[in-house]
């Protein structure tokens, strides 16, 4: 188990109750980093559908289904401009000539309309079509990961499989160089650690990865490959030519999103699969029920936690929200809300109406959900075919991390040879 510290307890605004107080920490609950998703289970029990916390900075904890489909389709109230648009602009025109550039990670911090602005031309990238022709190649990374720690009887799994599998197709995609993975992986993991409401060091921090991109995004403008970088060189926005400012802001959005997200998704997954014998079984005689029981183990094990302010004043569940709130979309409390998903602790591949949540809803969600869905089929797929039963290693138990994505740190597998 990972022990960290809890951020200090800011004072209650006037307009929250008492009875919608619930101390919860996203980076350092001691329950969510014993075992995040049975204290997840708890919140989605126990606490308020909508509560306050005094972790984090303070602010609201959106906690039920059907409060978080509420507020993640409601774009005007729940707002991604965690900085105006205006203000960010002016901000931008007063820099002295020569400034950096302060990237920002769009569209995620856009609204409606301007996010749609900004959103579409990458439609076409993570197109279904466009990702079901990676699958073989993903397929034959896959078999290489797990072949190569197969004869030894048991693997730490995060290290071995579930960063490099994710983070070496996404980088070939992108067009990134392989070898810098391990640079790359450590400034994104020093990004994500970073405590909430720190606009000055997010503000540096994307710097940092853009600075860590700028020499392969300059030299695709220069010499297009088959790659990401080189496609959005060719669009335009707005009807004008993409610029280099342009670039940086997709380009750590991208880097965020592709080098982090689905490993802690698979470290999940196969975590649940390690602990339930019987499902392995099953899937491994009935290979054609994988897609039913990824799309469980996304609602059973969902992972992201996106951030909102609240633009004008509104009630959900009962609470009273003012504008300038900051708003948690606890997404894997939502996923185990069982007004939602009848028993939600059970992994039940014969769920009905399986309408998770695990990618968001509305206009934000996940862009790259299609490739989130094929990496994690082909691994139940490769892992299930390659090796005999795989368990937990008793010795080493697993250890987790909180934040905005939810997560295995370390996992030992072991299986008989």
């Amino acid at each position: 188990m990972t022990h960290a510290i809890l951020s200090p307890a800011m004072p209650k605004p006037a307009h929250v109750p008492d009875a919608l107080v619930y101390d919860f920490d996203l980076h350092a609950d001691p329950g969510l980093l014993a075992d995040p998703h049975a204290r997840l289970l708890d919140i989605a029990r126990n606490a308020p559908p909508v509560f306050w916390s005094p972790r984090n900075g303070g602010g609201w904890v959106i906690a039920s289904h059907a409060a978080n489909y509420a507020a993640s389709r409601d774009t005007e109230t729940f707002s991604s401009e965690f900085v105006p648009q205006a203000q960010m602009k002016a901000m931008l025109a007063s820099l002295p000539a020569g400034a950096p550039h302060i990237p920002q990670p769009i569209p995620i911090t856009l609204d409606p309309p301007e996010h749609t602005k900004y959103r579409q031309p990458l439609q076409k990238v993570f197109s279904p079509k466009t990702i079901s022709n990676l699958r073989s190649s993903i397929a034959e990374l896959a078999g290489e990961l797990i072949d190569a720690v197969k004869p030894n009887g048991g693997c730490e799994f995060m290290s071995t499989v579930a960063e490099p599998l994710p983070v070496q197709v996404f980088l070939k995609m992108l067009g990134l160089p392989l070898e810098r993975a391990g640079e790359y992986r450590a400034i994104l993991k020093e990004h994500m650690s970073a405590m909430d409401n720190d606009r000055e060091g997010a503000m540096r921090r994307l710097q940092r990865i853009a600075a860590a991109m700028r020499d392969t995004v300059l030299a695709r403008k220069e010499n297009p490959q088959d790659d990401i970088l080189s496609m959005l060189w060719q669009l335009e926005i707005d009807g004008q030519p993409t610029t280099l400012a342009d670039m940086e802001n997709y380009g750590v959005l991208l880097f965020i999103a592709g080098l982090d997200t689905v490993m802690n998704g698979m470290g999940l997954a196969m975590r649940g699969l390690a602990g339930d014998p019987a499902m392995q079984a099953k899937l491994r005689a009935e290979p054609r029920l994988i897609p039913e029981a990824s799309e469980e183990m996304l609602r059973r094990y969902t992972f992201t936690v996106p951030m909102r302010i609240v633009h004008k004043e509104v009630e959900l569940a009962g609470a009273r929200m003012l504008p300038g709130d900051w708003a948690k979309l606890l997404l894997p409390a939502a996923d185990l809300d069982s007004s939602e998903f009848p028993v939600p602790e059970d992994y039940d591949l014969n769920r009905e109406n399986n309408v998770h949540i695990a990618f968001g809803v509305g206009p934000h969600r996940c862009l790259g959900s299609h490739l989130a869905r094929v990496e994690l089929q082909v691994l139940y797929e490769e892992m299930l075919a390659r090796l005999p039963e795989f368990r937990l290693d008793p010795a080493h138990p697993p250890v987790f991390h909180g934040g905005h994505v939810i997560g295995i740190e370390r996992m030992n597998l072991i299986w008989d040879i």
